[in-house]
């Protein structure tokens, strides 16, 4: 019944027994007296009773004739106050915990692409510095909203009209929760291999992948495709589309230890390398592993591997040729360095299968390296707490030249190719003596 009708009965019974205290409507529990009777009260010589009774039957009609706001609240669809503060609160502090574990977390993968625990970890490293900005949303759900753009593709626009947001808002928090994770989140969760305890589990696990000692890292790039259409010409990609490079390294988990996004579509993977801290740390001598084996009388440090769009140096191999028109054993060593090579194309897939917004990433210019390194970031906690993997996203076949050599390049290229045919060598006489 409705509330404010209870009210008004309440406060008719009051006035009823004020004007006519000899017919009282409520009975005492000792009162055997007949006045109380319904026949009495309509006998009785006083008209509050009849006049009770009248205006009690029009306020009972207008209250049976009013729908009810809680029928048809359940009846009307979603609204945006099911992605309210309140909503969001409920879900992850009550309903979450009422279910099992796997439906729990299944149905956070759905909203926010990872599960609760991961949420947690995430929410608890960011809050300290999300509480310095002074938002007026709590941390969490904040993270939230900025994740479930992540994994659904929401522009700010489509995500405003959900929480009642302005886009602006959205876009700002997008841009703010980025922004950590690329920044204050990357030392932790993107790492090249330099402990001797790491670097030998990662080379180990390429090697019972592929046969080749010391390997400890596969790289490729990839373009990120923008929603924006009014650029200038050189983010046109290979394929058409407007996008920026993105080159990663990965391990053997398809987990990324290196990640850079610096140019424009249109720069080849080669040119995009040479951009990277990466290459100049390589080159310079700034990152020295010292797990050094020896294969055929050359020492052999730690290396990495690509495809023959990248130029072939002492610290970066690639196939002897695309197309399988080498000796048997350099066809062995190339198939074998592809095998490795797959786990950074996988790796790619997985981080643009589960981050959609990667797929048409529509956000402004300035802030599109920031998200895509933030995907990654998450993209590593996912692979680090062994989220179920989600069905990757396929780019299409690279095709392209083999880049030349560059004369500040031309001593690391010849001991690369030294070192290249030595292990293809070595590749050839151990598994054919099988």
């Amino acid at each position: 019944m409705d509330q404010s009708f209870l009210l008004m009965l309440s406060n008719l019974l009051h006035l009823h027994n004020s004007i006519d205290p000899t017919t009282s409507l409520i009975s005492s529990p000792t009162s055997t007296s007949s006045s109380s009777s319904p026949t009495s009260l309509l006998t009785s010589s006083s008209a509050a009773p009849l006049l009770f009774f009248t205006i009690a039957s029009v306020l009972s009609y207008i209250a049976s004739s009013r729908p009810s706001s809680s029928s048809s609240s359940s009846s009307s669809p979603a609204s945006a106050s099911d992605y309210s503060v309140s909503a969001f609160r409920a879900l992850s502090t009550e309903h979450i915990w009422s279910l099992e574990a796997p439906l729990r977390d299944a149905q956070w993968r759905s909203l926010y692409g990872l599960s609760y625990p991961v949420f947690t970890t995430v929410v608890d490293k960011l809050k300290p510095h999300i509480a310095l900005s002074n938002l007026s949303l709590p941390s969490d759900y904040a993270v939230a909203m900025v994740l479930s753009r992540l994994t659904h593709g929401f522009s700010a626009k489509s995500l405003a009209a959900r929480y009642s947001l302005e886009p602006y808002l959205i876009s700002k928090i997008t841009n703010m929760v980025t922004r950590l994770l690329a920044t204050k989140l990357y030392p932790e969760f993107i790492k090249i291999p330099v402990s001797r305890r790491r670097l030998i589990e990662t080379t180990q696990a390429f090697e019972e992948l592929t046969s080749l000692p010391n390997m400890c890292g596969a790289i490729d790039g990839s373009p990120i495709r923008l929603h924006k259409q009014n650029l200038s010409g050189n983010y046109k990609c290979r394929y058409g589309y407007n996008a920026v490079q993105l080159e990663v390294v990965a391990d053997h988990k398809k987990i990324f230890w290196d990640v850079c996004v610096k140019v424009p579509g249109a720069t080849d993977d080669a040119a995009h390398f040479r951009e990277s801290l990466l290459y100049n740390r390589l080159t310079s001598g700034d990152i020295v592993w010292d797990k050094v084996i020896n294969v055929r009388a050359h020492p052999v440090r730690p290396y990495i591997v690509g495809d023959w769009c990248y130029p072939l140096l002492s610290f970066l191999l690639t196939p002897f040729s695309p197309n399988g028109m080498g000796t048997p054993a350099q066809n062995l060593f190339d198939g074998m360095l592809m095998k490795g090579r797959s786990v950074v194309v996988e790796a790619i897939g997985l981080l643009k299968g589960r981050w959609k917004i990667l797929q048409d990433l529509n956000v402004g210019l300035n802030h599109v390296p920031q998200t895509i390194v933030a995907c990654c970031v998450l993209h590593n906690l996912c692979q680090i707490a062994r989220e179920p993997e989600p069905e990757p996203w396929k780019d299409p076949e690279e095709n392209g030249m083999p880049p030349r050599v560059l004369d500040s390049e031309k001593s690391f290229y010849y001991f690369g190719e030294s070192l290249r045919q030595a292990l293809a060598d070595d590749l050839h006489q151990r598994l054919s003596s099988r």
